[in-house]
């Protein structure tokens, strides 16, 4: 049965309530009910490098990263919503799973100063790694690895269960699982969602053709025909709910760098190495032309602070292409790479909410914060200021829209 957004967020709630997790958590539903509760489990770097040789599962797509009190007002000021997207293009009511051969990561860098330039070097990672399917789910070890290689490893909740990921069967409640790390709980959901991003990706690739002057010169669809490429789309999720004080450590930082990365083993030498990363939306797929200048971006950055020189030829070709001149590039350059995404916990979160350090964005991303219309006007000087693609949609576009009357049933 056709299960609609707001049934599907009562369900959640009472679910919540239910397995008597905290006020904060049966109202919010861990502040993401876009997350948790999507019309349909149904890509963008969601379809940006995918190569035949790589499994979708081991494809990052979106970062999300914002204070929770700032989409769930009853939440607890200090918690943090962290949100890892991958495996692209999942289709609608099939089960997708984590890869077993991967290790899924989110990297943490604290900030003594917001102004300054990242350093990319992580003070914390939070290890995902997934065992074999069972009964449609699949066993969690998490692993909090901290600078000094120090490792705090649990594959237990804090009653003693298992920790697993929520099968499609059983979605209609989310198995959120409590987890103790560096002396505060973490709230854990792994699972398939709808993919909450939003953009018409294949015309801007249209549009950056002509551009370049590869394909004939073209603009964005006007709103009533625009299409949202992942509309109708899940992707596999992991969603923290993480309080501040696990991100400080043994510091008073209230400013974070967040990244992704998956990293797999290599069979010559057996060791893990990075082969997937993301953090800020739109900087590698909207900016980055070769093929072979993208697998170096993911393999690099941001752990390389100077990009290789093929991966700046792109992103200069590009930005030079939509009218920039060679000191905006510069500017622009220097405020996206490194690739995180900074977060500021003393102020409201949202893309675009505060710029400093030139065009640098500090204050994480929302769920439906429009990314590409933040995006676009800085990356192209104001010469296209929207894909005419928005999280609500425009009435009478069937192909876009986050509140869309298109309702599948979740199972």
């Amino acid at each position: 049965m056709p299960v609609a957004r707001s049934q599907w967020q009562k369900q959640v709630r009472k679910s919540l309530i239910a397995a008597t997790l905290a006020t904060g958590v049966a109202l919010g539903a861990l502040g993401l009910t876009t997350v948790l509760s999507p019309e349909t489990l149904t890509a963008s770097d969601h379809d940006d490098g995918d190569i035949d040789t790589r499994s979708r599962a081991l494809s990052l797509t979106d970062l999300y990263a914002f204070r929770e009190i700032d989409q769930n007002p009853a939440a607890r000021p200090d918690d943090i919503i962290l949100v890892m997207n991958t495996n692209p293009r999942s289709l609608a009511r099939v089960q997708y799973f984590f890869s077993t051969q991967a290790q899924y990561e989110f990297r943490i860098s604290q900030v003594t100063n917001k102004n300054s330039v990242p350093t990319a070097v992580p003070d914390l990672r939070l290890q995902f790694t997934f065992g074999n399917p069972q009964r449609g789910r699949q066993p969690i070890t998490i692993s909090a690895i901290e600078r000094s290689g120090r490792t705090t490893t649990v594959n237990r909740t804090t009653t003693n269960r298992g920790i697993f990921t929520t099968p499609l069967a059983t979605a209609a409640n989310p198995t959120l699982s409590q987890v103790r790390l560096r002396g505060g709980v973490v709230t854990v959901f792994a699972g398939l969602r709808e993919d909450p991003f939003f953009f018409d990706v294949e015309q801007y690739f249209r549009v950056r053709a002509g551009a370049l002057g590869t394909g004939p010169a073209v603009g964005f669809r006007p709103p009533e025909q625009a299409v949202d490429f992942t509309y109708g789309y899940n992707v596999n999720t992991i969603v923290l709910r993480i309080p501040r004080r696990v991100l400080q450590g043994n510091t008073n930082a209230t400013t974070f760098d967040t990244w992704l990365s998956i990293s797999t083993r290599d069979p010559r030498t057996g060791q893990f190495t990075q082969m997937e990363q993301l953090a800020r939306p739109g900087v590698n797929e909207l900016l980055v032309v070769n093929q072979r200048n993208y697998a170096e971006y993911n393999r690099t950055q941001p752990s390389r602070a100077t990009p290789a020189r093929g991966i700046v030829n792109d992103v200069v070709s590009v930005l030079s292409a939509v009218g920039n001149s060679p000191e905006r590039i510069g500017v622009i350059l220097g405020a996206f790479l490194p690739d995180v995404m900074r977060i500021d916990t003393t102020i409201a979160s949202g893309y675009g909410t505060a710029v400093v350090h030139r065009v640098a964005l500090i204050a994480g991303r929302k769920l439906t914060d429009d990314v590409i219309d933040i995006s676009l006007p800085v990356l192209t000087n104001g010469a296209i200021t929207t894909d005419n693609v928005s999280y609500e949609g425009t009435p009478g576009n069937p192909a876009q829209g986050q509140t869309r009357s298109r309702q599948t049933s979740l199972t």
